[in-house]
């Protein structure tokens, strides 16, 4: 064969291999459901207020009962099967498979005389400590997660060296627990110290010197199962090395502090025991205790749980403490320990109209605003004084900017949903940012855009939100739109790189997040509006995100999905049940679904300041009735295509949350749309869940959400 017909049949196979890559695969057009399993019904009826509310699928909340894992396996089974039929299942999962093949980093951080970083190569299940002595030391590997499980479902979760770097506690989470064991170990050997930690919940690692570690946690349920079981008491605790753990003295917490969340931790100069303690997940007393000497008494410094208060950072007995008192955004006082009580408080860097989020290293304070819920970064000293606004790389998320006193350099994160997460060094003298790391994923930012809209709410109030496509989309209503939002517990939604979304974006599809009130995007006046007998407003904005979407063309009721997981859960399922004709899918995952009882389960109880409970009054508990979504189903109603998805180790949002919606969505589902329940085994609420595990969530998520809006996908090269 001579050279030029070599030059053609190449050319021929590549134009043949290129065609076959941008393959196009339809939905397909006749999907079998099986029948969904016949959940029996029990006889519960609880009696509220004079209002008798039955709860036939009351046996699903026993995790550990026989039946109830019977109903997850044939549950499992019908999702199954209905997804094994969707045409571009696999090839979502391939493709998101390549994606998610590239390494990724942690900003580094330095301990001792090592400075250490996380790396994933690709695929790992789980992300490995890395760590090199200076600049040019060889680099090694410190703890592989993967090598914790043989199925990568242990994790990671949290990590505490001591100031010297000598010594190393580090918590581990089986099955996606939040029940952890806690292992220490000496930094240059990685030899065991001691016994492994068991039953530690809710809860950091505050080493005192090297001698040992605070950390927090309750007794263990004595009703119900461990994953379900109420949560009371928690206690901080102090474990001295090459001690039992029956020994741990108990510093802080017990019977006379039921429902509390307590946490300690240490100033860095290790002088002040710093104990806080919540009743609920918002608001709490803060405590000091001077450990320079001996014998020293904990003193109260707020004796009140109704605003949020942290010590940042101290200069000998000067406390710099972080406080939303008499300033809903934030702002930071100091005072004395001497005198600690808030009358005694001098403001160093005053409230302004953006959210504060503060932080410390090399002896300045950083000011993370959040402004409309993209990152302000300014430099202060410890005197207050403005040193500069620091240059981002565009409208985003910046985090990070703490180190430690004595550092010259901290290293940040960048990202948006167009911009995928860069790490940069910042020189804290000079404030010059230069590249350190940027991201390996296979994403042009040039072909997308991301921009920020306000929108009208049902009272009037605006609300942002920020939606991301490609460049030149056609508003002509026919867009697959997922639109993703939370609400609550002060928590802010600000622009991330996802690279699961890529898969909607590349197809053309719209990704839209809308920052409702109840979250911390505007400070506690926000927060508040979205809590107890404001709630519906959360569910307000989010229907009018999604009317503004399709009133704006970007898409329609029928090419529209929702999706929200915890808090975001409850706000899909209130959403869904409300205006079940506005949307085509719906994603609640790991959802709070029943209202009138959520407070009986683990650490639930601590939520009752966002929600609410049902005992609290008969009009706080017609008000949860109301909305609860587990209780809203209606029978005879034509609901959209419903993928919940829960785990079996999950014990903050316990899964009988969505067994019970679920069943009872089955049972009065009068549409022709499924609605099914995917349950993860050996994962719980979301955090640790290995790499295999998250690419098949999201490939089943995509899958579904295409096949049930009739949208096409087209295969990538």
């Amino acid at each position: 064969m001579n050279r030029t017909v070599n030059i053609l049949v190449l050319a021929a196979l590549v134009a043949t291999a290129c065609h076959e890559q941008k393959k196009t695969i339809d939905p397909a057009p006749n999907m079998t459901l099986l029948p969904y399993p016949e959940t029996k019904k029990g006889n519960v009826v609880d009696n509220h207020f004079g209002t008798e509310v039955p709860d036939p699928y009351r046996w699903l909340e026993n995790d550990t009962a026989a039946d109830t894992k019977a109903w997850v396996k044939a549950e499992n089974k019908v999702t199954n099967n209905y997804l094994e039929q969707i045409p571009f299942r696999d090839a979502i999962y391939k493709r998101l498979e390549k994606l998610w093949n590239y390494e990724k980093f942690s900003a580094p951080f330095k301990e001792g005389d090592y400075t250490y970083f996380y790396k994933n190569d690709g695929l790992q299940n789980q992300s490995v400590l890395y760590r090199q002595k200076g600049d040019n030391g060889e680099v090694e590997v410190f703890l592989d997660p993967n090598k914790f499980s043989d199925d990568g479902t242990t994790s990671l979760a949290g990590i505490a060296f001591s100031k010297d770097g000598s010594l190393v506690a580090y918590q581990l989470s089986e099955g996606g627990s939040d029940w952890r064991k806690v292992v220490v170990i000496r930094s240059e050997d990685k030899s065991i110290v001691g016994d492994t930690l068991k039953d530690v919940k809710f809860s950091g690692l505050a080493w005192r010197g090297n001698d040992g570690f605070y950390y927090s946690s309750y007794d263990k349920p004595k009703e119900g199962s461990t994953l379900s079981g109420i949560t009371d008491q928690h206690k901080l605790y102090f474990h001295k090395l090459n001690t039992p753990q029956d020994n741990d003295v108990l510093v802080f917490g017990g019977a006379s502090m039921p429902r509390r969340y307590i946490g300690g931790y240490l100033t860095e100069d290790e002088r002040f025991l710093v104990i806080t303690a919540a009743n609920t997940t918002s608001g709490g007393e803060l405590y000091i205790q001077d450990l320079s000497s001996a014998g020293s008494p904990i003193v109260n410094v707020v004796d009140n749980f109704e605003k949020d208060h942290a010590i940042i950072d101290n200069d000998g007995s000067t406390l710099f403490i972080y406080t939303n008192l008499n300033a809903p955004n934030g702002k930071i006082v100091t005072v004395d320990a001497a005198n600690p009580k808030p009358e005694n408080w001098v403001d160093l860097i005053p409230e302004t109209e953006n959210v504060l989020e503060p932080g410390t290293g090399g002896g300045r304070i950083f000011a993370s605003y959040l402004k409309d819920a993209t990152s302000l970064v300014q430099q202060f000293d410890r005197s207050g004084k403005l040193e500069r606004t620091i240059e981002l790389p565009d409208v985003g998320s910046a985090s990070g900017f703490g180190a430690k006193r004595a550092e010259t350099e901290l290293y940040y994160s960048f990202t948006s949903y167009v911009y995928p997460p860069t790490i940069f060094k910042y020189d804290i003298a000079s404030g010059k940012s230069t590249l350190f790391r940027a991201s390996g994923v296979d994403f042009d930012p040039t072909k997308y855009e991301s921009k920020q809209v306000f929108y009208t709410s049902k009272d009037g109030t605006k609300i942002p939100m920020i939606i991301t496509h490609k460049k030149g989309l056609e508003l002509n209503g026919n867009n697959p739109t997922l639109l993703y939002g939370y609400g609550g517990f002060n928590i802010s939604l600000t622009p991330s790189f996802s690279t699961s979304n890529i898969i909607l974006l590349e197809q053309g599809g719209v990704y839209a997040v809308a920052n409702l009130r109840g979250g911390g995007e505007y400070g506690e006046k926000w927060h508040l509006a979205g809590t107890k007998f404001q709630k519906q407003n959360v569910f307000d904005d989010f229907i009018a995100a999604a009317e503004y979407l399709i009133n704006e063309k970007y898409t329609s009721s029928e090419k529209l999905g929702i999706a929200g997981g915890s808090n975001g859960g409850l706000l899909v399922g209130a959403a869904m049940t409300q205006r079940p004709e506005l949307f085509k899918v719906a994603f609640p995952a790991v959802g709070v679904l029943d209202m009138l009882r959520y407070h009986k389960f683990t650490a639930g109880a601590g939520w009752a300041f966002d929600y609410g409970t049902a005992d609290d009054s008969e009009q706080m508990f017609h008000y949860l009735y109301t909305y609860s979504p587990y209780h809203a189903l209606k029978d005879g109603t034509a609901y959209p295509a419903t993928m919940v998805t829960t785990a079996d180790h999950d014990d903050r949002v316990v899964p009988a949350h969505s067994f019970k919606f679920a069943a009872r969505l089955q049972e009065y589902h009068a549409g022709t749309n499924p609605v099914l329940i995917r349950i993860e085994t050996k994962a719980g609420h979301g955090a640790g869940k290995p790499t295999a595990m998250v690419i098949a969530e999201q490939a089943d998520k995509w899958a579904f959400l295409f096949q049930n809006t009739g949208t096409s996908y087209q295969e990538q090269p």
